[in-house]
């Protein structure tokens, strides 16, 4: 599994720029509505490809991620024209998740679960209140088969678990990923939880 080192998070994200929008992001925004003013979080956003895509879709984005050299990566590509001045961008450490702002769209791919144990709880409640009512939520989750469980560093829970982190929010999608793959480091098993749920209550 990834450790904390810098470096190995620029060499990925380097390795990631030329990748597809993630398709769970593609299927979030068919739940979520059209993106003129209104708010998206991408946590985690690394290369920035999803924040780009959301950018282009109309929303006003606040790209977050522990990577200062990603960030300044994302503001130099992000075209002035329009768009620009829909996104903030900040440096953030998840073990230590500050207040975020109201969304009607939080999205994380591939970025929760490198969380301490230790510190998953806290985080999992700024990201649920940044959640607006009838706001969508797509996210990533490492289950515990994955190989990277014993590697003493993130978090990674039974499906139930991860069900429980739900309650209160309308469940749109739930996919449980179990099998071989490969990763930036090598081939690895995989197991994630790829989930869209909703806030009840009336969309902005």
């Amino acid at each position: 599994m990834a450790d904390h080192d810098p470096s190995h998070w620029n060499r990925y994200n380097a390795k990631q720029a030329r990748r597809a929008v993630r398709p769970l992001l593609v299927d979030a925004l068919t739940h979520a509505g059209g993106g003129p003013g209104r708010v998206a979080l991408d946590i985690g956003c690394g290369a920035g490809i999803e924040t780009r895509w959301l950018l282009e879709n109309g929303w006003t984005v606040h790209a977050l991620d522990a990577d200062q050299q990603s960030l300044d990566a994302l503001n130099r590509t992000v075209a002035p024209a329009g768009t620009r001045e829909r996104l903030r961008t900040s440096v953030v450490d998840l073990n230590d998740l500050p207040c975020l702002p109201t969304a009607d769209l939080v999205y994380s791919g591939y970025a929760l679960p490198f969380t301490d144990p230790a510190h998953f709880g806290a985080m999992w409640r700024r990201v649920r209140e940044a959640l607006a009512p009838g706001g969508v939520l797509a996210v990533n989750v490492f289950g515990d088969h994955d190989s990277w469980a014993n590697s003493g560093t993130g978090t990674f829970l039974a499906e139930a678990q991860c069900l429980s982190l739900l309650d209160g929010l309308q469940i749109l999608r739930f996919d449980v990923e179990d099998e071989d793959g490969m990763a930036f480091s090598g081939p690895k098993h995989w197991h994630v939880f790829d989930i869209i749920a909703r806030r009840p209550g009336p969309s902005s």
